[in-house]
């Protein structure tokens, strides 16, 4: 059974908000007293804490499930929904939050660091909140808006300051038992360390940590055997301890030839932007199991060329604890060299610096996108959206209101820039938006004129014609229907008219009596 894990995905999902409350006030001669409707409650929050007491992410594989409190719903009498409660989830130290794509999205390295991963939903306003001058009985509230729901991924890495790195079998697990109180499994088969062991080492005045990594072989930053499951774990670590095997029996192996395939196993392994490489932190070596007579002769041998190189090298031995204490105090004098030198970066960290959004700005985006039907026009923002989630759309001042929030913020002006035109589909929201069909509101703005493209309509003549002109165009329509008259008389005496059997007629047939 497992007893400690590294990477879980927490599936959450945090607390809703309320709705609000359409409520009047009634009392006895007053039976319209006005509205008194509550604001629903905020839901719950799902918070992050790095706590130093929690050491494995054991719990949340067994239970990755979370959710926190909904929101009340408000109620009348100007009484809101209580806000639900907010759901802590502590998490080891050196635990990084990172989402389904991979995107860190926090190093949660601190005691008593916190972090929202799910914000809970806003809580809708009650009509007592919208009334307003213009509009002092709303019949109508916004609805609680729906917590953030989706997955994430946490991911350990131990905090500690040596790093104890080198074969499977090579005593690693006896060397944390021997220097600490640890009591990590110890066995004489490969692969007895399935996770790594942390121990506190005191020496002198100095305390510092000490990781157990699980065994490296070659091909390890490739994926073979354990090493690229826990190599992450040596990223946070000050210093290398290579602990190398004096009393190996395996053919082919030896002390100079392990290191060098441990070498370029940390080489091989990338660390995140920021950090110093594997390689380039401090190394020492301590050649363990001295206590064999075979593997102090290959010890002694093999020093000179590992000195050479510019390590510093112990002959130690887990058994009978020899070498031990030089080399706790030689780590002990490399972790106060990195405390130091972190205490300075930590003096120069640049100033963050909070710029907040401006005013004017409006929050959102009109992407077009192409159809079956014409061009389809996206909105994109965080108030839009949360406007339509806050909209009932059975009630009709309510979605009287949404427009005219929409109006304000400038949407319509965004729509007309980007060429929507009346009947437009417009989405607001991503993959499970609301859709609309555009219906414009016309004002005397210059950017809501429906003329033609290229062309404004303001621009056209519409001057009235004057009284000179009226009486010239009547005289010219009267002149033009005497002269209409007499063609037709000219005609007539002339012959040209016959009757339906054919007969001329005569002036005399056509003159009144």
């Amino acid at each position: 059974m497992a007893t400690f894990v590294d990477h879980v995905t927490l599936h959450l999902r945090a607390g809703n908000g309320g709705n609000g409350c359409v409520s009047v006030r009634r009392e006895k001669f007053k039976p319209l007293a006005g509205p008194d409707g509550g604001n629903g409650g905020n839901g719950g929050d799902i918070v992050l804490v790095a706590d130093p007491q929690v050491t494995t992410l054991l719990g949340y594989h067994r239970n990755p499930h979370r959710s926190s409190d909904n929101g009340g719903f408000g109620m009348g009498d100007h009484r809101s929904g209580h806000t639900g409660e907010e759901l802590e989830l502590p998490v080891p130290l050196g635990t990084v939050v990172k989402d389904v794509e991979g995107n860190e999205l926090v190093d949660m390295n601190e005691p008593g660091m916190r972090f929202v991963v799910a914000p809970g939903g806003q809580g809708g306003l009650g009509n007592a909140a919208l009334a307003s001058t213009k509009r002092k009985a709303p019949g109508f509230a916004l609805l609680g808006t729906p917590g953030w729901e989706g997955d994430v991924n946490l991911e350990l890495k131990t905090v500690a300051d040596i790093a104890l790195v080198g074969y499977p079998s090579a005593g690693k697990s006896s060397l944390v038992a021997a220097i600490s109180a640890a009591k990590p499994k110890i066995a004489d088969y490969p692969f007895t360390t399935l996770h790594p062991n942390l121990g506190v080492v005191q020496a002198g005045e100095v305390r510092y940590t000490v990781a157990d990594v699980p065994g490296l072989i070659e091909g390890a930053s490739e994926g073979k055997g354990l090493g690229l499951e826990f190599l992450r774990h040596v990223e946070r670590c000050s210093a290398l301890l290579h602990v190398l095997d004096c009393a190996t029996l395996e053919p082919g192996r030896d002390p100079l030839t392990d290191l060098d395939v441990i070498l370029a196993e940390l080489a091989a392994y990338p660390v995140p932007d920021g950090q110093v490489p594997l390689l380039e932190r401090p190394q020492l070596i301590a050649l363990n199991k001295v206590d064999v007579p075979d593997a102090r002769e290959l010890a002694d041998f093999v020093r000179p060329e590992l000195e050479s190189r510019g390590y510093r090298v112990f002959e130690i031995s887990t058994v009978s604890h020899e070498g031990l204490r030089p080399l706790s105090f030689a780590l002990a004098e490399v972790v106060e060299r990195a405390r130091a030198e972190a205490a300075a970066a930590e003096l120069i960290r640049p100033r963050i610096v909070i710029r907040p959004k401006p005013v004017d700005e409006g929050g959102f985006v009109v992407r077009v996108e192409g159809g079956s039907f014409g061009n389809v026009y996206r909105i994109l923002g965080a108030k839009p959206e949360r406007w339509v989630a806050q909209t009932d759309f059975a009630n009709d001042e309510a979605v009287g209101f949404l427009a005219d929030r929409l109006a304000k913020l400038g949407v319509e002006d965004e729509l007309f820039k980007a060429g929507a035109v009346a009947g437009s589909t417009v989405v607001i929201g991503h993959d499970n938006g609301v859709v609309f069909d555009w219906e414009p509101t016309l004002t005397s703005t210059a950017e809501l004129l429906t003329a033609p493209r290229g062309t404004d309509a303001r621009l056209d003549a519409s001057s009235r014609p004057t009284r000179n002109q009226r009486r010239e165009e009547y005289f010219e329509r009267m002149d033009a229907k005497a002269e209409a008259r007499a063609e037709l008389l000219r005609e007539r005496d002339a012959g040209l008219w016959h009757d339906d059997e054919g007969f001329e007629i005569s002036r005399e047939e056509t003159d009144p009596e």
